[in-house]
């Protein structure tokens, strides 16, 4: 199965994404763990990592080119899990010709949806451990003690309401992409992890 994941910065994409990939047997393919791996290996020009700091959105043909390398990997074979890809509708016309050129298609969109105003409180005050990529909240799910928690440059207010803004004016328009073709699932992304991830899983039938 190939899914794609949407939502705003903070909607939880990538925590709910963690549990339908163990469900479905499927990798994780989350565009800001690939980019953050690509700057950290040195194959990031200096103007595209200081656009990702502040908040502004990574050019098409990047994204879309570290995507397509990604799904020629072995473990994409039996499907995966577009985490924060596509983010325009160029990058989803895109995303669908890659997969049918492999004779696949996306089976299911799931949009999380969630209030601005909490989407903010969820991304400024979310923290990284560094050395096991495990995401934890200072007010929701505090890190244990001993965690080597870091605050991402591109989690302070001012980022996430640049993004905000950037998922309104261009993201949102994928919503409709996938509606239109009658593979969207809204999903309310309010309440417990656990809650949500029922409600996710049925979504996805499973």
């Amino acid at each position: 199965m190939n899914v794609v994941f949407m939502g705003p910065p903070g909607a939880g994409k990538g925590t709910q994404a963690k549990f339908v990939c163990e469900k479905l047997g499927i990798p994780q393919l989350s565009t800001g763990d690939i980019l953050r791996a690509s700057n950290a290996a040195g194959k990031l020009p200096a103007a595209l990592v200081q656009a990702m700091d502040t908040g502004g959105l990574v050019p098409d043909d990047v994204v879309i080119g570290l995507i397509g390398d990604r799904i020629n990997e072995s473990d994409c074979v039996g499907g995966a899990l577009f985490d924060g890809f596509p983010r325009t509708v160029p990058q989803a016309e895109a995303l669908g010709a890659m997969l049918a050129a492999r004779g696949l298609k996306i089976d299911i969109a799931i949009a999380i949806e969630v209030p601005s105003d909490l989407l903010i409180e969820r991304t400024v005050l979310r923290r990284t451990d560094k050395r096991t990529g495990q995401i934890y909240h200072l007010k929701y799910n505090p890190p244990p003690p001993g965690a080597d928690v870091v605050h991402r440059a591109d989690d302070t207010e001012e980022s996430v309401r640049t993004r905000l803004d950037a998922y309104a004016r261009v993201t949102s328009a994928v919503i409709p992409f996938y509606e239109e073709a009658g593979v969207l699932k809204r999903v309310d992304g309010v309440g417990a992890v656990g809650e949500v991830t029922k409600r996710v899983l049925a979504a996805l039938g499973v």
